[in-house]
């Protein structure tokens, strides 16, 4: 897709000034309801989709097909996300009306994070078209990684705190208690970080992590840097909405893990035949339709096993509850008698 340097200003001030409606309408902080997450996280699903069917209307069917593949797909991994940044949440003990704000503005870092992985990422891929092969490599990696985390079943996850995060706090020290929503105070007349400014740092730094996955499994539907960062960007965007919309029900996407893999395999394998066309080999080469479909595939088969586990697992433990009570019922009885 040919965009032109006039495009990208208008995308990049298109998406500011959705980023600065955002900001205005949660300036204020407060305990965001299901109702306000459930219609802002419509409200961006509408926009995305909107997008995509505008590059349709203009013309560009691929790009429409790339731009919904990828969104997809970065949306899914952007779930996975969404259970660091509740270990992020308990770790530092964020009152609940201050987390909007630590979402608003850790997600922004992590979009300014992402645009500069993927211009180096666009820059490697048109002077090494060997580079395939490694993002290949890395997410068949990544996938059965992610399956064996799913499998050991860890529960008493902790989030840690990583080395950059840690210097930082090292350098400008940090404030022993939340003073609303600043970021700094002065302490003895030294200037010190508000914990509010921690959690920001953690939620933007740790999603570099994630880019590490998802920047190789985006370019993998797509080599088109516009479609790219358009597709994260969406993705992120809704993401605060999100996290309070379904926080709940995040555990109960139990399979959520084993579904990722399934797709970031997918994309890698890809991946890897793209590069082997590339290099001349005559090899079938997967089309953007069937891996939409497959991505879509996965995730709806993913959420309903997941919700039928969760639901049985629930059941279970209310029927091993009620029988524990019933043993303590009788044992009551006996010692009376």
């Amino acid at each position: 897709m040919d965009v032109s340097m006039t495009m990208w200003v208008l995308t990049i001030l298109g998406l500011s000034a959705l980023i600065a409606v955002d900001f205005f309408i949660g300036r204020k902080p407060h305990d965001v309801s299901i109702k306000e997450a459930g219609i802002w996280t419509v409200v961006w699903i509408v926009l995305a989709a909107l997008f995509g069917i505008g590059l349709l209307v203009a013309g560009e069917s691929q790009a429409s097909g790339e731009f919904f593949a990828g969104f997809i797909t970065e949306k899914s991994l952007s779930v996975d996300n969404l259970f660091v940044f509740v270990l992020i949440m308990a770790k530092f003990a964020v009152p609940s009306h201050l987390q909007q704000r630590v979402l608003l503005i850790g997600v922004l870092i992590a979009l300014v994070l992402r645009a500069i992985f993927i211009a180096a990422g666009a820059a490697i891929i048109a002077s090494f078209s060997w580079v395939f092969y490694i993002f290949g490599a890395f997410l068949i990696y990544t996938a059965w990684k992610l399956i064996q985390e799913a499998r050991a079943d860890d529960e008493e996850e902790e989030f840690e705190e990583n080395k950059l995060l840690k210097s930082v706090e090292k350098k400008f020290g940090v404030a022993d208690k939340y003073h609303g929503t600043k970021l700094f105070i002065k302490v003895n007349g030294k200037r010190v970080m508000t914990p509010l400014m921690v959690v920001m740092l953690a939620i933007g730094t740790t999603d570099v992590l994630f880019a590490l996955d998802s920047i190789p499994a985006i370019f993998g539907l797509t080599q088109d840097p516009y479609i790219v960062f358009t597709a994260n960007a969406f993705a992120l965007m809704g993401l605060r909405q999100l996290y309070f919309l379904i926080g709940g029900l995040l555990k109960k996407l139990v399979h959520l893990s084993y579904g990722l893999s399934v797709i970031l395999g997918f994309i890698g394998v890809k991946l890897v035949l793209h590069a082997l066309h590339e290099s001349g080999v005559h090899v079938p080469e997967i089309s953007i339709p069937f891996s939409l479909a497959f991505i879509c595939g996965v995730l709806v088969i993913t959420t309903i096993t997941s919700l039928i586990a969760s639901r049985k697992k629930e059941a279970a433990e209310a029927a091993a509850a009620s029988g524990s009570q019933d043993d303590a019922g009788k044992d009551k009885d006996s010692v009376e008698a």
